[in-house]
């Protein structure tokens, strides 16, 4: 078993973009703290000199380029790419397919990556898009699976700073960023080739530190449509009808002891020794460890008290617990190239003069994600946000992969039980079903009136990307993405 110093040493020689795919790692831990604020400007962000999509920005317009042969190959599809100017200096990149099949009636999903400071680009091309990144990481190939078979994706690349997305940084928190995207939607939802969408139904898909965004976005369209129809603000209602989170970050308390659990016993192999559990166990429950600083982040939400937490515990329990597996699917080893990179091809200028891109891409934006660790955003506690959408009456749907450790079932599952909604008593009671595709096991699940929740076999942290005995890769996120869509509870088939 390799050594937990040379587990740091060789973290801290590796550089975070080859590591980190969502997670970024700093100072040799997964998830770890910077000691000085990084700064608003964005130097990491380097603008193409010949930008590609026409004019400069004008605060609240859309610049685009339409169906550029990018991706979406299936005739007849349309798509564009190009940015929403939040500001004449904050410009926020989408990228629009139309469903596959009757687009003006099919709902309309977004998609958000993680990180916090990933692309949205991750999940087009390495998960649910219309094509995938080929393992030559230079090319892409149709995806029969794609989520945009029956429904409108827009995927986004937030806060600014993100992936294409360019400008001043000023989002260093869940809700912040949902503020952000709220008004980038205002925006699409008012130019003339979108507007006809607004009515349709929409949705929330996100994954990772998406079970921030999830909770906090649905929270806050839902709260800005109320304002809206009591007249106290001017808007586009949002038609929000269904929020999807994957193996996401919601409730830090439930999960993070489960991360020794995990560790200790899933379906493939124990990660680390006994000695590295019991540490790792020590750390979490001993005074002033993990547990008693995230019930203080909690109780104050102050910045210092919050950070201080996500340093600590991902310094002592989410690093020293992943051994030396790939933490995104612990049946391979550290650095597994699987999903492949895609950085060769989103910043080759074959792609980037077609799509109308202006910055140079990359997974994650180091700047971005210290923004939201130095303000302790990582522990807080976004159970109650997801409490009050469910009680809602949205159509939620909490997934995950059974081979992911950064984020991984136990923690999710416990995380789950301990949600106070209409319908947690109903839930609880329950015990597993087995969810079968084309007549396949593929997971676990259960529903509680319009709460469900499943668990995949042999997926990773990026579900869609996997595939099962007898199913395809992405065939199963399909089934229960379009399930979800529908407005009506999983379902085997």
């Amino acid at each position: 078993m390799i050594s937990l110093r040379l587990l740091s040493l060789l973290l801290l020689c590796i550089p975070s973009s080859v590591l980190s795919k969502e997670i970024p790692v700093v100072n040799g831990a997964l998830g770890g703290v910077r000691e000085k604020p990084s700064s608003t400007t964005n130097p990491k962000v380097k603008l193409a000199t010949s930008p590609q999509v026409s004019g400069t920005p004008v605060a609240g317009k859309l610049r685009y380029v339409k169906n550029s042969g990018v991706c979406e190959t299936t005739p007849n599809v349309f798509q564009a790419s190009g940015y929403a100017d939040l500001t004449t200096s904050q410009s926020m990149w989408f990228w629009f397919f139309a469903a596959r099949t009757n687009p003006s009636t099919a709902p309309l999903a977004i998609w958000l990556n993680g990180g916090p400071g990933s692309s949205s680009m991750i999940g087009l091309f390495q998960e649910n898009g219309p094509c995938r990144i080929n393992t030559d990481k230079k090319t892409v190939s149709l995806n029969p699976y794609s989520w945009n078979t029956n429904a409108n994706m827009l995927y986004i690349d937030q806060p600014i700073g993100v992936g294409f997305s360019h400008g001043t940084l000023t989002v260093s928190g869940a809700k912040q960023a949902a503020a952000a995207v709220w008004q980038m939607l205002q925006i699409f939802f008012k130019d003339p080739t979108f507007s006809a969408y607004a009515t349709n139904p929409f949705a929330i898909w996100t994954e990772s530190y998406g079970g921030h965004y999830g909770p906090a976005f649905a929270n806050y369209f839902l709260q800005q449509n109320a304002a809206i129809k009591a007249g106290t603000l001017s808007g586009i209602t949002i038609n929000l009808k269904t929020l999807g989170v994957g193996n996401g970050l919601t409730d830090p308390l439930s999960q993070y002891p489960q991360y020794m659990v995990y560790a200790a016993s899933n379906p493939y192999r124990q990660i680390v020794s006994n000695s590295v559990i019991t540490k790792a166990n020590t750390s979490y429950y001993k005074s002033g460890g993990c547990q008693s600083q995230i019930q203080n982040c909690y109780k104050t939400g102050s910045t210092s008290t919050c950070s201080n937490a996500q340093s600590y515990c991902n310094n002592n329990i989410l690093s020293p617990l992943a051994g030396s597996v790939d933490v995104y699917d612990v049946r391979q080893p550290s650095n597994d190239p699987y999903p492949p990179d895609l950085t060769s091809y989103l910043t080759s200028s074959a792609v980037t003069s077609k799509i109308g891109s202006e910055a140079t891409w990359q997974e994650t934006n180091d700047d971005v994600y210290d923004n939201f660790a130095n303000t302790g955003d990582w522990m807080l506690n976004s159970a109650p946000d997801l409490e009050a959408v469910i009680n809602a009456g949205v159509r939620t749907v909490l997934y995950d992969g059974d081979a992911d450790y950064i984020l991984n079932y136990k923690g999710y599952e416990a995380m789950i039980s301990n949600l106070v909604t209409s319908f947690s008593s109903s839930y609880n009671s329950q015990a597993f079903a087995t969810y079968t595709v084309a007549g396949h096991a593929a997971g676990l699940f259960k529903n509680a009136g319009t709460f469900s929740y499943v668990r995949i076999y042999g997926a990773g942290h990026e579900v869609p990307a996997y595939n099962y005995t007898g199913l395809a890769v992405g065939q199963a996120a399909l089934q229960f993405f379009t399930q979800a869509m529908s407005g009506g509870p999983l379902t085997s088939t």
